[in-house]
């Protein structure tokens, strides 16, 4: 009988949080980085891949670096801080890629 319980909890747990999920958020607008000026002399192209936190505002709240060249990435950190997506239900976070 424990073993049936246990395995009806796992069952209540996973519907709930599928169904609390909210859908992929919008992006409303972005802000395209500068390319960094020794990355130029270098010609350094590549992509950086960063985590973001969303506001329910829309706005992104916090930043982290993933991925890709260490020096593209304090631009891609600034140009994706200015990013708003649409209004959701509660933050939401997203894994986003910025092409140099």
């Amino acid at each position: 009988m424990t073993k049936l319980k246990h395995i009806l909890l796992c069952v209540i747990l996973l519907a709930g949080s599928a169904l609390a999920a909210d859908p992929e958020r919008k992006l409303v607008r972005r802000e395209e980085p500068e390319y960094p000026a020794l990355a130029d002399k270098m010609a350094l192209h590549g992509t950086v891949k960063l985590k973001i936190w969303i506001n329910p505002d829309g706005t992104v709240r916090r930043l982290e670096y993933v991925g890709g060249h260490p020096l593209l990435a304090e631009s891609a950190l600034k140009a994706v801080k200015g990013w708003k997506y649409e209004a959701g239900s509660k933050e939401t976070t997203a894994t986003v890629e910025v092409r140099f």
